[in-house]
């Protein structure tokens, strides 16, 4: 279900203090966030954050294009390592 209009988005409020820190002191380390849930405004373009995946920090740099999308999106909690292994018995049989 999304979320109210009336609400407005969910935007991180201590996450925006610090972007508009880093604004002011032109500093661009990355922001450290668990917040996966906050979404990206334009005001985080250009930015770049380390969001937490549950183990480690995932680097991103905020672009135009990720405006209106969850920060959790961009950091991926699990690890694709492919479909079915080519095991000892199949290599036997060719």
């Amino acid at each position: 279900m999304a979320r109210s209009d009336k609400k407005g988005p969910y935007i991180d409020q201590k996450l925006l203090k610090k972007v508009q820190l880093q604004k002011q002191d032109g500093n661009r380390v990355p922001i450290k966030t668990w917040a996966r849930a906050s979404q990206v405004p334009p005001e985080f373009v250009g930015h770049k954050f380390a969001v937490h995946n549950g183990r480690i920090f995932i680097e991103i740099l905020v672009a135009e294009d990720m405006v209106g999308h969850r920060l959790g999106e961009f950091a991926p909690t699990r690890t694709f390592r492919g479909h079915g292994k080519v095991t000892k018995r199949t290599m036997e049989k060719t």
